[in-house]
C-alpha cells in the first residue's frame, strides 16, 4: 500500500510541474497585470508616479454617466460593439457550413489548396489587411479606376470613407480573414466521426447532402455549441485593431467600439484613469455573461464549459 501511494505522490509531482511553466505563464501575463487595476481609484496624469497622485475612489466610474453627452458617446459606443459582436454571432454558423463543404472535396489536392488559401488570411496583420483594402477599395484604388475608365461612373465611390453599411463591411473583413482559421476546428471535429456511420448510410442509399444533414452536422453540432458560447462570454471584446486601421474620420462614430473608445481614451487624451475604469467594468460583465452561458449550457446540453 505504501509503495502505491508514493507513486501515485511521485505522479501527482511530476504531473503538476507538466503544468507549472504554463501557471507561471497565465499568472505572470494574465493576473499579474491585474495590479494596472488600481489607477482607476486615482487621479493618476503621467508620468509623475501612483504614489504622488491622489485617490478619488469611484470618482471615474461615475465619471462615465455624469453628463449627457458622456452617455450618449456610451451609448454609441455599446450600439457598435453590439452590433458588430450581434453579426458575428449571427453568422457564426457559416465557419462550420464552409468545414463541411470543405470536407465534401474529393481532390486532395484542391482541398488542401482553398485550406491553405482560406488560413493564410488569419496570419496577416490588420495593417497589411488595411492596405490590400486601400489599393482595391479607395478613391484612386483598382475598383475605382476600372468602373472610371469603363465610364460606368464619374466619381469615385468611396468605399472605405463612407459610414453606410459600416458594420457589415467590417464583418466582411473579419469573415475573410478569420473563416479559414475558424473551419480547422470543426475539420478536426468531423475527422472524429465514426467512418461506420457514413458506410452504413451509404448502404442504405443515402445521399451525399442526407449524410451531411443527418450524420456530419448533427455530429459536430457540440462543437459550434460551445464555441458559440464561447463567443457570448467574449462578447464585448470583440478587439480593436481592425477598428483602428479601418478608422477615420468619416466613420469613426459608426466604427468605434468599446476597446477602441478605451485606447482612445488612454492614448488620445491621457484619461488613463478613466479607461481603466471602463475596462474593469467590462471584465465584470465578461465574467457574467460566461456564468450565464455556463448555466445555459449546463441546462440545455447537460454539460458546462467551467
Amino acid at each position: 500500500m505504501k509503495i502505491i501511494k508514493n507513486v501515485k505522490q511521485k505522479n501527482s509531482i511530476s504531473d503538476f510541474l507538466l503544468v507549472l511553466p504554463f501557471l507561471i505563464l497565465i499568472a505572470v501575463f494574465s493576473y499579474y497585470p491585474l495590479y494596472g487595476w488600481i489607477y482607476a481609484f486615482f487621479d493618476y496624469k503621467p508620468p509623475f508616479p501612483l504614489s504622488w497622485e491622489k485617490f478619488v475612489g469611484f470618482k471615474w466610474f461615475v465619471s462615465m454617466v455624469e453628463n449627457p453627452i458622456k452617455i450618449k458617446k456610451l451609448l454609441q459606443v455599446l450600439t457598435n460593439t453590439f452590433a458588430m459582436s450581434g453579426l458575428s454571432l449571427l453568422f457564426s454558423w457559416f465557419p462550420m457550413i464552409f468545414a463541411v463543404f470543405l470536407n465534401e472535396i474529393k481532390s486532395v489536392r484542391f482541398k488542401k489548396f482553398v485550406q491553405t488559401v482560406t488560413t493564410l488570411p488569419n496570419f496577416i496583420s490588420w495593417v497589411l489587411v488595411y492596405s490590400i483594402a486601400f489599393s482595391i477599395f479607395s478613391s484612386t484604388g483598382a475598383i475605382n479606376s476600372i468602373l472610371m475608365n469603363l465610364e460606368i461612373t464619374t466619381e469615385p465611390i468611396m468605399f472605405l470613407q463612407s459610414s453606410e453599411r459600416i458594420w457589415f463591411k467590417q464583418w466582411l473583413w473579419l469573415t475573410w480573414k478569420n473563416a479559414g482559421w475558424a473551419a480547422i476546428m470543426y475539420i478536426a471535429a468531423i475527422t472524429g466521426i465514426d467512418g461506420e456511420l457514413m458506410e452504413a448510410a451509404k448502404i442504405d442509399g443515402a445521399s451525399r447532402m442526407q449524410c451531411i444533414w443527418h450524420i456530419t452536422i448533427p455530429c459536430i453540432l457540440p462543437t459550434y455549441f460551445v464555441l458559440v458560447m464561447l463567443s457570448l462570454a467574449n462578447f464585448l471584446s470583440n478587439g480593436m485593431e481592425q477598428y483602428f486601421v479601418f478608422a477615420n474620420s468619416f466613420n469613426k462614430t459608426k466604427i468605434e467600439v468599446l476597446d477602441l473608445y478605451v485606447y482612445n481614451l488612454a492614448m488620445g487624451s491621457g484619461g488613463y484613469s478613466l479607461s481603466t475604469a471602463i475596462s474593469i467594468l467590462k471584465t465584470f460583465v465578461s465574467i457574467i455573461l460566461l456564468a450565464v452561458t455556463n448555466w445555459a449550457s449546463k441546462k440545455i446540453r447537460g454539460e458546462s464549459l467551467i
